[in-house]
């Protein structure tokens, strides 16, 4: 058999689905064949924390809408449901393939999760694969805009004409994280001014005199009203740490992104990015 055809087969297959029983598979839908490696979504936090019932949420949605198997929750703290443990117990199905591949709940760069989540996949028995964080990606904006519109903070339609004039105010996309983190979240930010025709800026949500400066650059820019988008899915932060973003913003605040369907999307859609990239590499 050639390297093309091996690959082939290894490689999940893209597939649309049509309606059935009341659900239907997303753009970013893959046919896993059978023994493929496992998908790990390595979940920062506890199992304990408030939020983590997002994680099983968003894994039941990755492989009831994209992959038609098991997604698997690790986290990457507390002994309860932990990551290392977890992979501890994964062996090879294929033995030129990894045992799994271990995708970041995160929406963008985090050094700490980054490092627990190589080391977790450094001490595993069986070779496994490290994906990319979830975001950036145009889906993380498509989310925000959704929670927005949910929070009655934006249009729940998308605008399409610049020139538009509308009531929306101004956005603070508020991620968890330092500079770098910021940095990453501003591709994101620019994604959802596009979306909504509606200056957009980017702070920390560990940085209080970040979130004021931001809140007063929208009002200096004209923005009558100034919203909080949490950059974030859920067990990666405490909650309050939202509300009190918004209270420095003098504003109010949409809801965390949660199990959003784009998130269980572009989860799929790293496991797959990661795999290929390996797969490729070893050709």
């Amino acid at each position: 058999m050639s390297p093309e055809s091996q690959a082939s087969e290894a490689l999940p297959s893209r597939r649309r689905r049509a309606l059935r029983g009341g659900r239907h598979r997303g753009d970013e839908s893959f046919l896993l064949p059978p023994g493929s490696p496992a998908l790990v979504l390595a979940v920062p936090g506890s199992a304990a924390r408030p939020g983590a019932a997002v994680a099983a949420e968003l894994a039941r949605l990755v492989e009831i809408e994209h992959t038609g198997q098991p997604a698997l929750v690790g986290f990457l703290e507390g002994g309860e449901q932990a990551l290392g443990p977890l992979l501890g117990g994964l062996r090879q199905q294929r033995p030129d393939e990894p045992a799994a591949v271990v995708v970041p709940l995160i929406t963008g760069p985090d050094p700490a999760v980054r490092h627990a989540v190589a080391h977790a996949v450094a001490q595993a028995p069986a070779p496994m694969l490290a994906a990319e964080p979830l975001g950036p990606h145009p889906f993380i904006a498509e989310a925000l805009h959704d929670r927005l519109a949910d929070a009655g903070l934006a249009r729940a339609d998308r605008i399409r004409m610049m020139t538009m004039v509308t009531e929306a105010g101004g956005i603070i996309v508020a991620t968890p994280g330092g500079a770098e983190a910021v940095r990453q979240a501003e591709i994101t930010s620019v994604l959802l001014a596009s979306r909504l025709a509606t200056p957009v800026f980017t702070a920390s949500l560990d940085d209080e005199a970040g979130v004021k400066a931001a809140a007063e650059q929208l009002r200096l820019a004209g923005a009558h009203s100034v919203a909080v988008a949490p950059h974030l899915i859920g067990p990666e932060a405490d909650a309050g740490r939202v509300a009190a973003a918004a209270s420095v913003a003098g504003g109010r605040h949409a809801a965390p992104l949660g199990a959003h369907p784009a998130l269980a999307r572009l989860a799929a859609l790293r496991y797959v990015e990661a795999l290929a990239a390996a797969l490729s590499g070893n050709g």
